[in-house]
């Protein structure tokens, strides 16, 4: 009998029927459904479309190349990995209570002790006591009554899935991050470009410049203005030769390894590798990001605890059994009648406990209730990551366009002031101002297109960018 209701409680135990988890409601989205609009926006279709995946965004091969070998190698998200592992591990540990653990036990215990006897003179003397015993046994289980053990289990098991969303947002943001130097080692490559062509023709400048004023037709003036454009032009290729290599550096640090020089861009019209984004992408795809999934399955655990939180006020039953051999003596031990078992159930009500359960309680609600309010504020801002995105995106188009403009009449500008020094018409500071007008053009027109490339990246990223 005494058996057969240990096995019923068992089984009672594992079936874990009862769960005081307060049902789950994921909160509603505290964004619009659309994006905004207004004048700095791109008008959205009506269609809805689907964010593609790094491989697919990423259209150059080299870069491909580099990402592969950062997703590889980079120690950050190593780490990232290897907390995956550790999460995993404790959610093992705490599912683990849920079932009892069985231990072989193997003993002998050896005793000395006086001879005694009721009445009479105590006889002199000692007996020896010799005890063996062999077995299998269940020490202190917790039968799961009332979902304690369910309730932290889940909680462990969603703390282990934000762990994973937390990897996948590393490795998103990792992506972006080694495509935004990708493209700044291409950037800055190309105003190196421009300082040297600058110089260069800052120096054959300065030279008919010194060449006007041997011959009596150029000012020293005239001179010292010339040098004054050829000595800036010789700064900034230094400074953006410095700027190259350590832009090269921050990218190898991303990578986690030595890039391959050919794998890198020379120069701005290598950034154009990256396909446009669909439009009509609705706000709701802002729930698939990996730090709001993170947020939610954080959310989601705080909600198990609560469960078990309530599971404390509730009686807790244990059990303690072993079954086995017992013998005073070795050769005895696996002969007839040797058999020995014991059952010990223990039940623990809390009478008074000085208000530390409903303590536990109270924590456990307001955690969640700071989880839900983190879990909103995650969408919030993703919503305005996304939107500023989409708002420069809207007009960047229109800023190259201005700006490549401006670097066509910058160039005539500077060939028109040319012309009239070299007639004699106005002085050697209007071409002064025309070259240092067209080389600051350019300059602004290789930002502007870096500004789209990483526009580009950043929008991606926070619509929660694919990584197959």
């Amino acid at each position: 009998m005494s058996r057969r209701l240990a096995l019923s409680l068992i089984a009672l135990g594992l079936s874990g029927c009862i769960s005081l988890d307060p049902h789950y409601r994921r909160p509603a989205q505290p964004t619009p459904a659309t994006w905004p609009t207004g004048p700095a926006y791109a008008p959205q279709p009506a269609a809805e479309a689907r964010i593609v995946g790094w491989r697919a965004f990423f259209i150059d091969p080299r870069l491909n190349t580099v990402i592969g070998q950062a997703l590889t190698n980079n120690r950050d998200l190593r780490v990232a990995l290897a907390n995956i592992q550790i999460a995993r591990a404790q959610y093992d540990i705490q599912r683990s209570q849920l079932f009892p653990t069985l231990d072989a036990q193997a003993g002998a215990t050896f005793g000395r002790e006086p001879l005694t006897t009721s009445g009479g003179p105590a006889p002199t003397g000692h007996i020896n006591i010799h005890q063996f015993n062999l077995g299998l046994g269940v020490s202190g289980y917790e039968l799961d009554l009332f979902g304690r053990q369910r309730s932290l289990s889940r909680a462990a098991f969603e703390q282990y899935l934000a762990t994973d969303q937390a990897r996948r947002a590393a490795q998103i943001s990792l992506v972006a991050q080694v495509a935004s130097a990708w493209l700044t080692v291409g950037s800055d490559n190309a105003l190196l470009g421009v300082a040297k062509d600058t110089a260069a023709s800052a120096e054959s400048s300065l030279n008919l410049t010194r060449a006007r004023f041997t011959g009596g037709i150029a000012s020293e003036l005239d001179v010292s203005q010339a040098a004054t454009l050829a000595e800036q032009a010789h700064y900034d290729v230094a400074h953006l030769t410095t700027q190259v290599a350590q832009d090269v550096n921050a990218l190898t640090l991303l990578v986690g390894a030595s890039v391959d020089p050919a794998l890198l861009p020379t120069g701005v019209a290598d950034n154009a590798v990256l396909q446009d984004l669909p439009a009509g992408v609705s706000s709701a795809v802002l729930l698939q990001r990996p730090d709001i999934l993170q947020a939610e399955d954080q959310l989601k655990a705080d909600n198990a605890d609560i469960g078990a939180a309530r599971a404390a006020f509730f009686p807790t039953l244990s059990l303690t059994a072993s079954g086995g051999l017992a013998s005073n003596a070795l050769s005895m031990l696996f002969s007839a009648g040797s058999g020995a078992w014991s059952f010990a159930p223990q039940i623990t009500a809390p009478i008074f406990d000085a208000g530390r359960n409903r303590a536990g309680l109270a924590s456990a609600r307001a955690t969640r209730e700071v989880g839900q309010a983190q879990y909103e504020k995650a969408i919030q801002t993703g919503f305005r990551d996304v939107a500023d995105a989409l708002a420069q995106r809207g007009t960047i188009g229109a800023q190259l366009a201005a700006q490549q403009g401006l670097v066509a009449a910058a160039a005539d500008g500077l060939r028109l002031a040319q012309a009239r020094y070299t007639g004699g018409v106005d002085t050697y500071l209007d071409v002064l101002i025309a070259q240092r007008t067209y080389y600051t053009a350019r300059q602004t027109l290789i930002a502007a297109q870096l500004a789209e490339g990483a526009n580009l990246v950043t929008l991606y990223t926070a619509l929660g960018g694919g990584l197959d």
